[in-house]
Formats: C-alpha cells, sequence, structure tokens
C-alpha cells in the first residue's frame, strides 16, 4: 500500500507510526483509519519488529476526524470513503479497529499534542500512553452533538473509573496532560523533546519479550480485566499457561536462565 496520511518507518524492533496530516492538525479521515490498519497487520507479519509506537506529525496527535471530509459529507448524505455505514464507529467496514489493536503486538501511542475526539478513543486500547507535557486530552462528542464510539465507555471507565469518565465525555472539556494523568488516562508525561525517546524506549522493553506470549498476555487482558467470572478468568490463563510450557520461548527462557545469558526469543521464535 501506498501511504499518503501516515509515515511508517522502522527502528531495530519498532514500528514508528506518524500521523501525516500536519495542516489540519492531523484530522482523522477513514483513509487514515485503512492505512493505519494495514501498517499495524505488516507490523505483526514482520518477525523483527516486536513492538509499534504510534505518533503525530507537527504540533498536534490527532485533532478528532476531519469536520469536513467526515462530518459535514456525512450531514451532506453521502458516505466519507470506505462504507464506514457499514463499520463500527465510523471506521471503514474493513477496520474491526478494536479486534486489531486487543490483538496486535504492543502498541504505545506518543501523544505530542492535541488528542480530540477519534484522536482519544482510537488509542484508548493501547497498552501504553505516553504524552508530551504539551498534549491536551478531549473527548469533545457532546459537543458535536454525537456519542463516543470504538468502546471508548468501556476502556475510558477501565483506565479512569466511572466518576472520572463520565465527568470527562459529559463536559468535552480539554484536560491537560498532567491532569489525564493523574486521573489515568495516560502512563507518562514527559517533556515533548523527550516524548519519542520514552516511548521506544518503553517499545524496546517489550520487544524484548517473546512475541507470542506478549499477544497471548494482551489477549488476557483483553477478557480478564473487567471480568467477575474468575473461574473462567483462571481457565483462560492456565490454558494459555499449558500451551506456553511447550512453546520453544519457554525452553529458551529457561535453558537461558540456567546457563547465565541473554535468552534469544526471536532466534526460536516459529
Amino acid at each position: 500500500m501506498r501511504y499518503e496520511q501516515i509515515k511508517v518507518e522502522k527502528r531495530g524492533q519498532v514500528t514508528l507510526l506518524t500521523l501525516n496530516r500536519p495542516d489540519k492538525l492531523n484530522a482523522w479521515t477513514p483513509q487514515m483509519a485503512g492505512e493505519l490498519a494495514h501498517a499495524i497487520e505488516a507490523a505483526n507479519a514482520d518477525r523483527d519488529i516486536g513492538a509499534i509506537v504510534m505518533t503525530g506529525e507537527g504540533r498536534g496527535f490527532c485533532a478528532g476526524a476531519d469536520v469536513d471530509a467526515v462530518f459535514k459529507t456525512r450531514v451532506d448524505g453521502r458516505d466519507p470513503g470506505e462504507n464506514t455505514a457499514g463499520g463500527s464507529g465510523g471506521m471503514p467496514a474493513n477496520v474491526d479497529w478494536i479486534k486489531l489493536a486487543r490483538s496486535s503486538k504492543p502498541l504505545i501511542a506518543a501523544v505530542n499534542g492535541v488528542a480530540v475526539g477519534i484522536g482519544v478513543t482510537m488509542i484508548l486500547p493501547f497498552d501504553v500512553i505516553v504524552a508530551a507535557e504539551e498534549a491536551r486530552f478531549g473527548l469533545v462528542f457532546v459537543k458535536m452533538g454525537i456519542v463516543p464510539e470504538l468502546a471508548s465507555s468501556h476502556f475510558l471507565v477501565s483506565r479512569m473509573g466511572w466518576g472520572q469518565a463520565s465527568e470527562m465525555m459529559l463536559t468535552g472539556r480539554l484536560y491537560p496532560a498532567a491532569e489525564a494523568k493523574a486521573k489515568g488516562l495516560c502512563e507518562y508525561v514527559v517533556p515533548q523533546a523527550q516524548l519519542l525517546d520514552k516511548a521506544m524506549e518503553i517499545a524496546n522493553l517489550i520487544a524484548d519479550n517473546p512475541s507470542r506470549q506478549l499477544r497471548m498476555t494482551k489477549a488476557l487482558l483483553t477478557e480478564n480485566a473487567c471480568t467477575t467470572d474468575l473461574t473462567r478468568a483462571q481457565k483462560l490463563e492456565t490454558d494459555a499457561l499449558k500451551e506456553c510450557w511447550t512453546t520453544p520461548e519457554h525452553h529458551e527462557a529457561v535453558d537461558a536462565f540456567l546457563n547465565k545469558r541473554k535468552p534469544d526469543f526471536k532466534k526460536v521464535a516459529s
């Protein structure tokens, strides 16, 4: 695929995705979503890649959906592209964003500036969110006369708690990065000059681990994070654990420990 609205770069064992509509503060379009999905799937298929970082070009991360190209087009009775009417939450019909994000290799968001609307909801299912001190977060759906999408009414509560999520969604106000972190929306806030370095540091720490087990762990977190059925939660973990016992990654880790060396998980990955 030829990417027009994102940039893709391999940095060692990490793929860096950059939203690339800086003149529009990287406002979201269905085309951007399709390009991101393709790039994430390509990174997932690349054995050399262990984690994925997403950031924005210029001074914004993502200023929500492009009002003219997306909202106005839909108000005028036309689909903004990629059959979003047949998709979930305005995504292209062939993109299941939540399934992709939760089944993907680990995803880290490096939020370099304003993140509004889908600029927030598309990263809520990511594994780690790092923000620059200048970043601001807003779920402004009510102010646009619409409601949140992409299971964000689930993920925001999971990250922030019921009251904080309710306030953020019902007021539609912008949250400075420091406040967002204090309320649980992101994991780190760092100076702008350190943002990508911090995101890449986390990505590399994750990517050093076996990809199969990383994705299995993500699946367990997805299934068990909000469950009240602890018997089922333990069964899912036990089933996954029994599978891990037979994998070359587990055997490599045990041998490396006993022989006092660093494990090479990529060498043994199938």
